[in-house]
């Protein structure tokens, strides 16, 4: 339900935006892919330390979880620090490199900008929300998100849009609006995730019976131990839980890198069909998730299931509920990809109002809905794998894929078949990785490549 209402939110963003126009959805288009690649590397710096807190609640080690969590804590402020610096120092050169047009790119460095200067905030937002899902609390972190996503909504209608006048039941209602553009729409995103962040936080390390570090829930448990003069050195990570940590998200984070470096790549293969190929290309990205976002939901929860049974030392319990995921995850995302074939016109519509972006993006997406089974397959076996700490092979397995498949045909398909060409690319290379990932599922061979849980002090 938390990835469900994301995409709603998405949705609702991308319509905001699209009725300011092609210049500015492109604007928002042609930097979307960059912002996932950083938004990607923070989320999955941090899930080296949310797998061990799974680890260890499954071993009933409460104490070596909360220690986790607090190292947890001061690499996230230190990781989203540096990203951001990266991203505030390369947000005015980034769309000219992507091939934009002087119309677009003003506003695309300043929606850039925004987003990548509330890294370190979204970073720890990310560790909190994967330590409560470690712990085996989708609830709050899920009602979290969602509450995330209804005040981005209200944060983007007052800062998207100028103030105006609406006349209901005969009454003239003036509401007020700052009329920003698509700098509002990223100002309204991020004040939604500053107070998501807050809340996560807040709960994760004060309210969660297992995990809570501050607090009363605190004072008579571990805390105790803590010099107050000492009590920062807590904070940064030892030897064992860095080693751990960057074994699975080290891997995890190249591959993201290297997955969103290809989709750059696809934008620049994009930005020569026009304003309108660019706008339908992130308009058709947003609409697609109503179809994946599910999956992903149900692969947090298979590493949650899956290294919690690891921690436990129950690899047989790991290995079913594995298998029980990734066949939930398929048999949800071919009926979403059912639904949004049928819904393809009517989902364009309400992202944009400009009939030639609606009539490639309807193509691109009815297209993509035939490689939504197995992607629902690479999406929730790769989390079944992430739950035991293997990595390195799954993300090989993943960038690989996009690299050698997806973009070479991309690039042969666009000149000919342009927006449609790179969309049958995609849904090629999405059925070929759903196949290798199964592949390794029923092989076992995750199985063997789990990280250790020793204790923590």
């Amino acid at each position: 339900m938390a990835q469900l209402s994301s995409i709603l939110m998405q949705y609702i963003d991308a319509a905001m935006v699209g009725r300011l126009g092609a210049d500015d959805s492109a604007a928002v288009g042609l930097v979307s892919t960059s912002l996932w690649l950083f938004w990607g590397l923070c989320s999955s710096a941090m899930v080296g330390f949310s797998v061990q807190v799974a680890h260890r609640i499954g071993a009933s080690d409460y104490a070596s979880a909360r220690s986790v969590l607090r190292q947890g804590l001061g690499s996230a402020v230190l990781f989203g620090l540096i990203m951001a610096a990266i991203g505030c120092a390369i947000a005015v050169p980034l769309p000219y490199w992507l091939g934009g047009e002087g119309s677009v790119c003003d506003g695309a460095s300043v929606y850039f900008m925004v987003f990548v200067a509330s890294l370190p905030l979204l970073t720890l937002n990310y560790l909190g929300g994967g330590v409560l899902r470690a712990s085996g609390n989708m609830k709050v972190a899920g009602a979290i998100n969602v509450l995330m996503c209804l005040l981005d909504v209200v944060f983007n209608f007052f800062f998207i849009f100028p103030t105006r006048e609406l006349s209901l039941g005969g009454m003239d209602i003036v509401l007020p609006g700052a009329g920003l553009g698509v700098l509002g729409a990223a100002l309204g995103t991020v004040c939604a995730e500053i107070v998501s962040a807050a809340l996560m936080l807040w709960y994760a390390c004060v309210r969660q019976p297992d995990l809570a570090i501050f607090g009363k829930r605190a004072a008579l448990r571990d805390e105790r131990a803590l010099s107050d003069s000492r009590r920062w050195r807590h904070y940064i990570p030892t030897g064992n839980v860095l080693r751990n940590a960057l074994k699975v998200s080290a891997p995890m984070t190249l591959e993201h890198g290297v997955i969103c470096g290809a989709q750059i790549v696809v934008t620049v293969i994009v930005a020569p069909l026009g304003v309108m190929a660019i706008a339908a290309n992130a308009f058709a990205v947003t609409a697609e998730a109503l179809c994946y976002m599910p999956g992903y939901g149900i692969g947090d929860a298979a590493t949650t299931l899956v290294g919690q049974s690891y921690g436990a030392r129950r690899k047989d319990l790991a290995r079913q509920f594995g298998y029980l995921t990734v066949g939930l995850g398929m048999a949800v995302m071919t009926i979403m990809g059912v639904i949004l074939w049928l819904a393809a016109p009517a989902v364009m519509e309400l992202l944009s109002p400009v009939a030639d972006i609606q009539r490639l993006g309807v193509s691109a997406l009815r297209i993509e809905a035939w490689a939504e089974p197995m992607f629902a397959a690479s999406i929730v076996a790769y989390g079944v794998m992430v739950g035991v700490g293997d990595t390195i092979v799954p993300a090989a397995m993943n960038f690989s894929s996009i690299w050698l498949v997806r973009l070479p045909i991309a690039a042969l398909l666009a000149p000919s078949m342009g927006l449609d060409g790179v969309w049958l690319a995609m849904c090629i290379e999405l059925c070929f990785r759903g196949l290798i990932f199964l592949w390794r599922l029923c092989s076992g061979a995750w199985l063997k490549r789990g990280i250790r849980t020793d204790r923590v002090d």
